[in-house]
């Protein structure tokens, strides 16, 4: 018992500090954010001087949620090495955005009148003055990122709840305050250098824990705490052991996930704010590596996760906290906690990067053409930062629903939206000379 409580308030200290270190960047900036005068181009888009590390892991960490700790390996855990085409898919559609996208959507959007958001990146492009194009795109955004930012809070909510017996909502209550508090204060610069830290914590929680579980599963001693059942197709890529439509179904839909990169806002505007074209090439190839590495150990911490724990999630339909149950098992509470923050750590860095894309669309692209066309700076950050309240109470209603699906679904949606939205827009106003602004809204 006494143990018990002592790993309890060392897991407590660990996510504690890390809470605090994340208001403590957003402070930081909010306090230089007032020193200067770089106005809504800092705080939407970080003044374009983002470094080739800070945007490479910012870019990946804002991407990877908390599915890629808990949705994937949860996946893999349960129904094997089928699920990995998700992963190849999501590889591949990293790929294309760095080497394709990225490069020509920095260069073209500051030829777009220094465009900062992507809304105002189409509308330039066709050198328009209707606002139609930019109010449909911040509609869109907003709707959304209301689901896109419920899978993190509902995240952070799976987490707690796991891990301190906490009431899921009251966590949630307390995840979505403190993502406004730091998006509130420090905007761009503020989410960015949070989600390089979180990137590397991220890395490291995802490379330590399969690792150390395959040495102690290597010891006389060990037991899996529940019975390994492995399915005769557990570990082929084929779900069905054949190429069957059933396999290719899977395959297919898998690889599909790669095509949402090229719509996805929060990722594309951190493209659009590093600093110079070597920059751009030190983050492709920062932000490729990190993906690789990501995703490679998310499948392994499934795949290791079915013989250290056996079925011993499954009958109560965990399957989702693999990752959270195997670190626990393996290590000392305070690197536990540290480790785990990494759940909390993907979760908020997406929904962060999310409010604050969506805020900067409503602020740039509705409030000022439609509504106060001489808004000041300071009356555009104001208008972003009450957005960002907005959509975090409705991600957090979605989030506490009880009849919510849970993180992949919320994720799914989401992702397709976006992917379906802004994916063909962004790739044909990039490289179609003939592509239209009516074409662009339709």
């Amino acid at each position: 018992m006494e143990s018990g409580v002592i790993m309890f308030n060392l897991e407590l200290v660990a996510f504690a500090v890390y809470l605090l270190l994340v208001l403590a960047v957003g402070v930081y900036f909010f306090v230089k954010g007032n020193k200067s005068e770089g106005g809504d181009k800092d705080y939407f888009l970080g003044g374009r001087k983002m470094g080739g590390w800070v945007a490479a892991l910012s870019a990946g960490a804002s991407d990877m949620s908390a599915w890629v700790l808990m949705g994937l390996p949860g996946s893999i855990y349960l129904a094997g090495m089928g699920q990995v085409w998700i992963s190849v898919g999501l590889l591949i559609g990293t790929i294309c955005a760095w080497v394709f996208v990225a490069p020509r959507l920095r260069r073209l959007s500051i030829r777009a009148n220094d465009s900062i958001t992507i809304p105002q990146f189409l509308t330039n492009r066709f050198q328009s003055k209707n606002p139609a194009l930019q109010v449909i795109c911040a509609i869109i955004f907003v709707v959304v990122y209301c689901v896109y930012a419920a899978s993190s809070i509902y995240a952070c909510g799976s987490l707690f709840n796991t891990v301190f017996d906490m009431e899921p909502m009251i966590a949630m209550i307390g995840a979505t305050v403190i993502i406004i508090l730091y998006t509130f204060l420090g905007g761009f610069n503020a989410v960015c250098w949070t989600d390089f830290f979180q990137g590397m914590l991220m890395l490291a929680a995802l490379m330590a824990a399969p690792i150390v579980a395959l040495f102690v599963m290597n010891g006389a001693d060990f037991v899996p705490a529940g019975e390994v059942v492995t399915s005769a197709n557990y570990y082929n890529p084929l779900s069905s052991g054949k190429l069957d439509w059933a396999s290719i179904s899977d395959i297919l839909s898998g690889l599909g996930w790669g095509l949402g990169y090229f719509g996805m806002p929060h990722i594309l505007v951190r493209y659009m704010s590093v600093k110079s074209e070597k920059e751009m090439k030190k983050s492709r190839v920062i932000g490729i590596g990190w993906i690789v590495v990501i995703l490679f150990m998310a499948s392994v911490v499934g795949l290791v996760g079915h013989q250290y724990l056996g079925d011993s999630l499954v009958a109560d339909g965990n399957q989702s906290l693999v990752f959270v149950f195997m670190v626990r098992s393996v290590f000392p509470a305070l690197i536990s906690g540290i480790l785990l923050s990494a759940i909390l750590a993907a979760s908020m860095s997406t929904a962060d990067s999310q409010l604050l894309a969506s805020s900067s669309a409503f602020a740039s692209d509705v409030y000022k053409p439609v509504f106060r066309k001489n808004a000041s700076n300071k009356e555009m950050l104001w208008a972003g930062r009450i957005i960002v309240i907005v959509i975090a109470v409705v991600a957090l209603f979605i989030a506490v629903n009880p009849n919510c699906a849970g993180i992949m679904a919320l994720v799914e949606c989401a992702w397709a939206a976006f992917g379906a939205a802004f994916g063909p827009a962004i790739i044909l106003s990039l490289f179609w000379k003939r592509f239209t602004y009516k074409g662009a809204i339709a």
